[in-house]
């Protein structure tokens, strides 16, 4: 990692300078966007589960966040999208899956992992959309479920993400259909789906759009210098996250796309619309 302390090292502070802070999610999909960040001065990574991070921004608690996608509707304060990154896929996921004990058709609740905003959100959206249905959508800790700590809930389907999906025993009760939902956004709109994206506030003071910037050139650098050393990263981390390497290094590399690009963007906007609530243009942090 010494290449990337020499590359991107922010720049020496004044005693009344702050640290740039970025908020990211823990889980192995984000490896390629976050490691080697933690090596570097002047930069503090904090780490939570998605749904709380857009609360880190709200509170001006970080600089920059990795926040569920659907925050950009839903968050009080107006928030821009740092076009350096992004969780997503363009076709199966692997680690966004509802569980259902009856045909998709004939839900009626739902147990949603409490864990993301977005997930759920995408949920309703294809149930809405392909299935003609709407079911009450119920808070579900499937941390404490996938961990053994709680039983599983009852209700018609579950949703579960993240290494969740990979490392919980679902009971075979809730295995009458399995659905991988960037698979069914796939085949419903033949276009990328975004799960998480680099966040800011859009009101902003100069200072902090200052730490915005450094920080999106950051990111950039260390998503494209990872993105050569995937294999590498999956061979070192999957244990740590319950995975097998060799499922581990297939999820990395041929499931999740990392990069924010124009067809990203067009299905970033297409879920936010569907969601209910984007007006006007994207809005976009056009300043790294």
């Amino acid at each position: 990692m010494k290449q990337v302390d020499n590359v991107l090292q922010p720049p020496a502070r004044s005693p009344a300078q702050q640290l740039v802070t970025l908020g990211a999610v823990d889980y192995l999909n984000t490896l390629p966007l976050i490691t080697g960040l933690e090596r570097l001065k002047g930069l503090r990574v904090v780490t939570d589960v998605p749904a709380r991070l857009v609360g880190m921004l709200e509170r001006d608690e970080v600089d920059i966040a990795l926040c569920s996608s659907i925050d950009l509707l839903h968050c009080p304060d107006p928030l821009e999208v740092v076009p350096v990154g992004m969780l997503g896929c363009e076709g199966p996921t692997l680690t966004v899956r509802i569980f259902s004990k009856v045909p998709l058709d004939r839900i009626k609740t739902v147990a949603c992992d409490i864990e993301s905003h977005t997930s759920v959100q995408l949920l309703r959206v294809l149930l809405r959309e392909e299935h003609g249905v709407e079911p009450e959508l119920l808070d579900f800790d499937a941390r404490s479920f996938a961990a053994g700590r709680l039983e599983a809930p009852d209700a018609d389907a579950m949703l579960l993400i993240g290494d969740k999906v990979v490392t919980a025993t679902v009971p075979r009760s809730f295995e009458y259909v399995e659905v991988d939902l960037g698979e069914a956004w796939y085949e419903m709109t033949e276009l990328p789906f975004v799960f998480a994206t680099w966040l800011c506030r859009r009101d902003a003071d100069e200072e902090r759009r200052q730490r915005i910037r450094l920080a999106g050139r950051i990111l950039d650098r260390t998503r494209r210098l990872n993105h050569t050393r995937i294999s590498d990263i999956a061979c070192r981390r999957a244990a740590d996250h319950g995975w097998s390497v060799d499922l581990a290094r297939g999820y990395m590399v041929d499931y999740l796309k990392y990069d924010l690009d124009e067809r990203a963007i067009l299905g970033l906007r297409r879920f936010l619309e569907l969601a209910g609530g984007l007006r006007g243009p994207l809005p976009i942090f056009d300043e790294v």
